[in-house]
């Protein structure tokens, strides 16, 4: 992948062959917490977190098929669009989703828009089905 390659040569991802074991923990690891937002009577703030862990582990997950890493979450939502096909309007949801998330981690300052939320688990979702459609890893 041309684009994901341009972000090897400035070292803002490595190459690293897919690991099957990994991938799979990762998608089970997002699908637990996909499942667990869903749990009524939670908190949005809960639900938030929960949701914004699972896209991320799923965003990591392909980026671990296609045979790359990254440290960064930023940088592992945008490749979502060289990854899955993710269109740039739902990558830059998520990427005011990890606004949200880091000004809850670092200035202790959360507050959840539900329609934000909405949509955080509805691009959870579909990042979960495409991942699963990928062809397994052996």
């Amino acid at each position: 992948m041309k684009e994901l390659d341009n972000l090897v040569k400035i070292n803002q991802l490595k190459v690293e062959p897919p690991d099957k074991k990994e991938f799979e923990g990762m998608l089970r690891a997002g699908d637990t917490k996909l499942k667990d937002s869903q749990i009524p009577g939670l908190s949005e703030d809960s639900q938030f977190s929960l949701a914004y862990s699972a896209a991320h582990a799923f965003a990591l997950a392909a980026l671990r098929w296609h045979g790359y890493r990254s440290d960064s979450r930023y940088l592992v939502f945008q490749c979502l669009g060289h990854t899955l096909g993710l269109s740039k309007a739902k990558w830059r949801v998520l990427d005011q989703c990890h606004n949200v998330r880091n000004l809850a981690e670092y200035e202790g300052h959360l507050e959840i828009n539900p329609q934000l939320l909405r949509e955080l688990v509805s691009i959870s979702k579909e990042i979960q089905a495409l991942l699963k459609a990928l062809t397994p890893l052996q």
